[in-house]
């Protein structure tokens, strides 16, 4: 159980870029993915802005080696899972014991939900097999066939903390000497499903959303996919190339306050950050970054901001939320922010929180707002809290 994990890999896909380097790039200067909706056949096109993979499903099928018929949830999942893997560039891959553990929390919705609104016009219409690969569990399984994962495959889904609970679940059984290899984290596309139900939670921010400020309105939804390969200590030293880092610490922790809602006082985020730094044997001092779940909305960010004050006052790191660029990508939000962790720690880097203008008034700090290079990055902590105060926290340290 001491053994240590480390991320020999990173894969991502989301509204800045196709790859890490795209997204890196569009975070150094300033370019956001949110904007109108292009893709998603909505009613709500023109009026919400989302952050949209700037890719058709077509696109997709090509870089992920699957059929445009498949949901645009797995063709995401694979084109970030397919990079993380070539990245950790791991001899005898085959040979090991390897495991897919991935998050999402619409499964192919998309397919279903095209299926759904042609059989409501006509009940001889549609594509029932459309609906085949509905359920959560199926895209984790299309992905894993893909990448010739048999060992152990298994799905995620607790809201927005569900590709944190995955990187999690991995570094667990790594540790316990089940698996050697495991390419964890989370995909999701958006759906009209998901749109319309943060409309109607009336969370939705009608311009680009503006975490951690005093005059946040709320969220915007996101799409895509992000993915870091967790090796044991064994395979790190076969590897040709220095991991990236080490997953030093995580930890779960539930407020059970409300459906939606976080508690005010942030009780599940603080258990969390605490339990994650307690892990790492790390003090608050030592953290140099914290990317925050930071949504925007009223409720999230003051509860989150809370507790970092309970836990770090008087002194506070840099942080910002990496939300202000890809949008809010629900199940694949802790994936996609753990890649920018890892890769922050790698090249010294300090994200931008953007939009932001003024400090909320009940916090006594505030989140970057320039891309900072050749920064001493040793710690990074990556938090990501989601509906029913499911709060999950991962620190990334260098090595």
């Amino acid at each position: 159980m001491k053994s240590n994990v480390f991320v020999a890999g990173v894969g991502i896909i989301s509204a800045i870029g196709n790859n890490a380097a795209e997204n890196i790039a569009s975070l150094e200067t300033a370019h956001e993915g949110i904007s109108d909706i292009t893709y998603l056949n909505t009613i709500h096109r023109n009026k919400i802005p989302v952050a949209e993979v700037k890719l058709s499903n077509t696109s997709l099928a090509s870089l992920s080696g699957l059929s445009h018929k498949i949901s645009r949830t797995a063709l995401l999942s694979t084109v970030a899972a397919k990079e993380a893997l070539h990245d950790a560039s791991i001899k005898y891959f085959s040979s090991l014991r390897t495991g897919f553990i991935s998050a999402n929390t619409v499964g192919g919705m998309d397919k279903t939900e095209n299926f759904f609104s042609q059989f409501l016009y006509n009940n001889q219409k549609g594509r029932l097999r459309d609906a085949v690969h509905h359920e959560c569990g199926s895209v984790t399984e299309i992905t894993a066939d893909k990448l010739r994962i048999k060992n152990y495959v298994s799905t995620i889904s607790t809201a927005c903390s569900s590709s944190a609970n995955a990187i999690f679940c991995g570094a667990r059984m790594i540790k316990h000497n089940m698996l050697d290899v495991v390419i964890a984290g989370g995909t999701d596309a958006l759906t009209r499903f998901t749109l319309n139900g943060f409309n109607t939670l009336m969370i939705l921010d009608p311009q680009y959303c503006k975490p951690f400020d005093e005059n946040r309105k709320g969220l915007n939804l996101g799409e895509g996919a992000g993915y870091i390969v967790l090796v044991s200590e064994k395979v790190a030293a076969s590897l040709k190339l220095k991991p990236y880092c080490k997953l030093s610490g995580y930890a779960n922790a539930n407020d059970a306050y409300h459906q939606t809602a976080s508690s005010p006082d942030g009780t599940g985020s603080f258990l969390a950050m605490q339990k994650a730094l307690s892990q790492s044997n790390l003090q608050t001092a030592d953290i140099d970054y914290i990317n925050l779940h930071g949504t925007g909305t009223l409720n999230n960010d003051i509860a989150e901001g809370a507790a970092i004050k309970r836990l770090f006052n008087p002194k506070y790191p840099k942080m910002s939320s990496t939300k202000s660029f890809t949008g809010h990508t629900l199940g694949a939000s802790g994936g996609i922010e753990a890649v920018f962790s890892v890769l922050a720690i790698k090249h010294g880097l300090i994200y931008p929180n953007l939009r932001f203008e003024k400090q909320m008034k009940e916090l006594p700090f505030a989140p970057e707002t320039i891309f900072l290079k050749n920064q001493q990055v040793n710690h990074v902590l990556s938090n990501s809290f989601g509906f029913g105060g499911n709060c999950t926290s991962l620190v990334f340290s260098k090595l």
